[in-house]
């Protein structure tokens, strides 16, 4: 458990809007912040008339350069503030404004002093750090554009300063790299954190909503002691790895959280933040799952690669025990299981393979395993004749129109064809026509739950697996080896599955 805070960003252009809101934030929050940037000008003195909410409120009047919604002139702003008159408030302001507000009026205010950057995390952060120490402001506030995992660094240092002077201080990076100091913040002792109202609510980019804080990452219940994992991707947006993972941990009661870190440059990730010979960072960091795009280039950063990794030539896990990083794939397994319990014996079956990348080559390699007889079709013409080098099976180009698939038992889509991201939603591989007269179809993609190729294959009433399916089984392997515990996997399917239909 930590003493950190929760605080719910209200945004709203109407004061019955604003009052709507708040009594929603009002149940995951411990404050309540008043986006009065947000507010049309008529509207702002109509707040006067709304009761106070139960939680403590943080009043907040943001010019747009500072993430404000709209262009404010300083003289605006200190009109606004004029306004006020209640003693015992807690409000924010900006760095460039707090002396004056303070030698004009807010002698008795609880203070926030805030410093926001929306580009880039600033070389200069210590020297922004003394400037809102030296306001002796009851908080300091630091939110900076975090355009790598590694970016947040600097700013838990700066926490660990800040402890180290008796300072309370709210460190975070925004955006998609910085989503990890959101939620570790707290449990390394900043004095808050901040949270949406929804996920069509957000005040800053990379913020959270308060229910995904507090149900699926447990802020407020972690410590320096937590056992961390996380997921290691080139965008972490539509991942529901965190879904499942924080599930399991839940449900064996670990003192344990799973995290998701958008990285750029792995070898820096893993010098910075990962290894134990080279970590700068003092935290329980016991291993992660790895994918797009940095399955491969993790292998030589390893201190171990098991044989089936090593064969596949991508890894999807990473324990870290010692001082050592254990690389594993847990991709065959987690393909190989539900297709086996949706078919039956892969003994001597025809199975058309979608794709070349690592996803592809985890397939043909379960599938070679089990003695089936593998095709493979790929536009990627490199990456195919690797495949074709390592695991012996036919390519097929898909440069050119495929024939119907009616001779082979099994039809697999390794491709990203059909994900929610990347504008892929409406592709298929194939289509129902092709799908005619084909035993079972397996689309790995997840996200959607269902996908344009798995309703082709229904059109032609041919069997289907989802993604899903995958995905749980593999992560349960990677529970195995992280934990040695038994992952609940009903749980983790509806965890995951919650996430993909909210």
């Amino acid at each position: 458990m930590n003493n950190g805070k929760i605080c719910v960003s209200v945004c709203a252009e109407t004061a019955g809007e604003f009052q709507k809101k708040i009594g929603i934030g009002e149940i995951n929050a411990d404050f309540i912040e008043l986006r009065f940037d947000c507010l049309n000008e008529s509207e702002i003195e109509k707040i006067f008339e709304l009761p106070s909410s139960k939680k403590t409120e943080l009043f907040t009047f943001r010019p747009k350069e500072q993430g404000g919604k709209r262009s404010l002139s300083e003289q605006d702003r200190l009109k606004f503030w004029s306004l006020w008159k209640t003693d015992n408030l807690w409000v924010d302001f900006e760095l460039d404004l707090y002396q004056t507000i303070i030698n004009a009026a807010f002698t008795r205010k609880l203070t926030i002093c805030s410093h926001h950057d929306f580009n880039c995390t600033p070389k200069n952060l210590a020297e922004i750090y003394e400037k809102l120490s030296a306001t002796k402001a009851d908080v300091m506030k630091i939110a900076v554009q975090a355009n790598d995992a590694t970016d947040g660094l600097a700013l838990i240092k700066l926490l660990e300063r800040a402890k180290s002077e008796n300072r309370d201080l709210i460190p975070i990076a925004m955006g998609e790299s910085g989503v990890w100091t959101r939620i570790l913040g707290l449990s390394r002792g900043a004095f808050m954190t901040f949270a949406a109202l929804d996920e069509e609510s957000a005040t800053a980019p990379g913020q959270l909503t308060a229910q995904e804080m507090i149900d699926v990452y447990r802020v407020k219940e972690l410590d320096e002691t937590s056992e961390i994992y996380g997921l290691v991707a080139g965008s972490i947006s539509h991942s529901v790895s965190p879904q499942m993972h924080n599930e399991t941990f839940k449900f064996h009661k670990m003192n344990a959280i799973y995290v998701p870190f958008a990285v750029k440059n792995l070898e820096e990730f893993i010098r910075r933040m990962v290894n134990p010979k080279t970590c700068e960072i003092d935290w329980n960091f016991r291993g992660f799952s790895i994918t797009i795009p940095h399955k491969i280039e993790i292998m030589k950063h390893l201190d171990f690669v098991d044989e089936t990794a090593r064969k596949i030539g991508a890894v999807n896990t990473v324990k870290i025990e010692g001082d050592k990083l254990l690389g594993f794939n847990t991709d065959a397994d987690g393909f190989v299981e539900p297709l086996k319990n949706a078919y039956g014996d892969l003994n001597g079956a025809r199975v058309a393979v979608f794709g070349a990348g690592g996803a592809a080559r985890a397939c043909v390699y379960a599938l070679q395993r089990e003695n089936a007889n593998v095709t493979v079709f790929a536009r990627n013409s490199e990456k195919a004749k690797s495949l074709a080098a390592d695991f012996g099976v036919e390519i097929q180009d898909l440069q050119f129109q495929i024939e119907p698939l009616k001779n082979f038992d099994v039809v697999v889509n390794a491709t990203p064809l059909g994900m929610k991201k990347g504008g892929l939603e409406n592709e298929t591989p194939a289509t129902a026509e092709q799908l005619k007269g084909v035993g079972l179809v397996y689309d790995l993609v997840y996200n959607p739950f269902e996908t344009r190729f798995m309703r082709e294959a229904a059109s032609v009433f041919a069997p289907t697996i989802g993604g899903l399916a995958m995905l749980v089984a593999q992560a349960a392997a990677q529970q195995k080896i992280w934990t040695g515990k038994d992952a609940p996997v009903k749980e983790m399917s509806a965890a995951a599955l919650g996430k993909l239909q909210s």
